[in-house]
């Protein structure tokens, strides 16, 4: 595809990745059929193909985009189904980046929008704050139908994320290895996760040390940055990752910092490109796992409780298509005993997509009751992913619990049964339904 930036324009590193990235698509529509607004609208301007030309002819024009285009772009979940699937390597993620930094800064939104735009970084960014919300959101939750009926649909969709109370586990700075000591990893500490499920943190922490490595909360670390970017805030992302980078300087080395928060693992190994030309966020970028691939690597430690548990295994986005981790997370709980049901149209986004699902409720409901038919068509006793996001999108539409495979996992080695799977723990050898 060609472009008409100027040469000042391209003088901007932004602008030159994105030129280098529009310049490979070659409009063959492999992408539309990944694509879940595509899938659900069939609106060209709503396929990644139609994007990339939205976003060039913005760039291109260089001042404030019409509503229409504005429209289209928001719609994007950013869930890369399309990188998977594109022959020709476009670079969507740097286009979609670059397209919602350049609305942010030109575009002025209704006073709603820009409201609640300031907002959720304010609270999802901030646990404290975040634990507090969902306190409110608890007492408030009867509102939701109200807010339904007052057309204040990003409202009412963030009392439907609300999870049930869980108590605050506590956790100190470092735990030591179990063992002869392998090495010393930096567990993310995260924003959303520890709010809404303390648990994930407390398995992993157990998992990691059964594997032989020590596992340090790094004092210092904030938000990942990923929030921010799905905003269009670059600078603020990009200060995210500076105070990060800082932190784990101060505390390191680690031989891996690990992340359970799919989304933030993606931003994370990305830091390379969002804090360019820095030894520290190229190291960064090259040390962060999943917590799934860094115990694959590492290898799993001696399953204690074989059973076959029947689980319906969702594939977060942010790891099979951000990070390209497909099998490894299906291989990890088979090996450990469960029974791995595969779900249909697993490339297809739950709707979660970061913010996606407060911003875009309508079209985040609709491929959220997709997948969770999808998910229910399996038979499988429990559902597994290993993104909060989709663990927080999916829960109220399941009837079976949606457990991160961290927890699944440090159960199947020794570790306590998670919330929701204690019945079936008991009825183990025979749970596979």
């Amino acid at each position: 595809m060609q472009t008409a930036f100027t040469p000042e324009q391209l003088a901007d590193p932004d602008y030159a990745a994105s030129h280098a990235a529009i310049r490979k698509c070659v409009h063959c529509g492999f992408c539309t059929a990944t694509c879940p607004t595509y899938v659900l609208l069939g609106d060209e301007r709503d396929s990644p193909r139609g994007r990339i030309e939205l976003i060039k002819s913005m760039l291109e024009a260089d001042g404030a985009p019409s509503k229409e285009t504005v429209t289209h772009i928001d719609r994007c979940l950013s869930c890369l189904a399309c990188v998977t699937t594109c022959p020709s390597g476009v670079d969507y993620a740097q286009l979609i980046d670059h397209g919602r930094t350049h609305i942010e800064t030109h575009y002025r939104r209704p006073w709603f929008e820009r409201v609640l735009r300031w907002g959720i970084p304010q609270v999802l960014t901030r646990p404290r704050r975040l634990r507090a919300a969902l306190w409110l959101g608890r007492l408030t939750r009867p509102l939701e139908p109200l807010l339904e009926a007052l057309r204040l649909g990003p409202l009412a969709a963030l009392l439907r994320l609300v999870p049930e109370h869980r108590s605050r586990d506590e956790f100190e700075r470092s735990y030591p290895a179990r063992g002869e000591t392998r090495g010393r990893v930096a567990l993310l500490q995260g924003c959303v996760e520890p709010a809404m499920a303390p648990s994930i943190r407390a398995a992993a922490i157990r998992l990691i040390t059964r594997a032989g490595f020590e596992v340090a909360l790094v004092e210092g670390e904030v938000c990942c940055g990923a929030l921010s970017e799905h905003l269009g805030r670059a600078e603020e992302a990009r200060g995210f990752a500076a105070a990060n980078l800082a932190a784990w300087s101060r505390a390191g080395p680690f031989a891996a910092i690990v992340t359970t928060a799919a989304g933030c693992g993606t931003t994370l190994k990305g830091y390379d490109r969002r804090v360019a030309g820095e030894a520290a966020s190229t190291h960064a970028a090259a040390i962060t796992r999943d917590v799934l691939e860094f115990i694959e690597e590492v290898g799993l430690p001696p399953v204690t409780r074989p059973g076959r548990i029947s689980v319906a295994y969702h594939a977060p986005c942010s790891l099979q298509h951000g990070q390209q981790l497909k099998a490894g997370p299906a291989r990890l709980l088979a090996e450990a005993g469960f029974e791995v049901r595969q779900v249909a149209e697993g490339h297809l986004c739950c709707g979660s997509a970061g913010v996606y699902n407060i911003l875009q409720p309508a079209l985040a409901g609709r491929l959220r009751d997709r997948k969770a038919a999808n998910i229910a068509r399996t038979g499988a006793a429990v559902v597994s992913a290993g993104n909060i996001g989709c663990i927080a999108q999916l829960a109220p539409a399941l009837d079976a619990p949606v457990i991160h495979p961290v927890e699944l996992l440090d159960w199947a080695t020794g570790g306590p049964a998670p919330a929701g799977l204690e019945q079936l723990a008991v009825d183990a050898p025979g749970a596979a339904s």
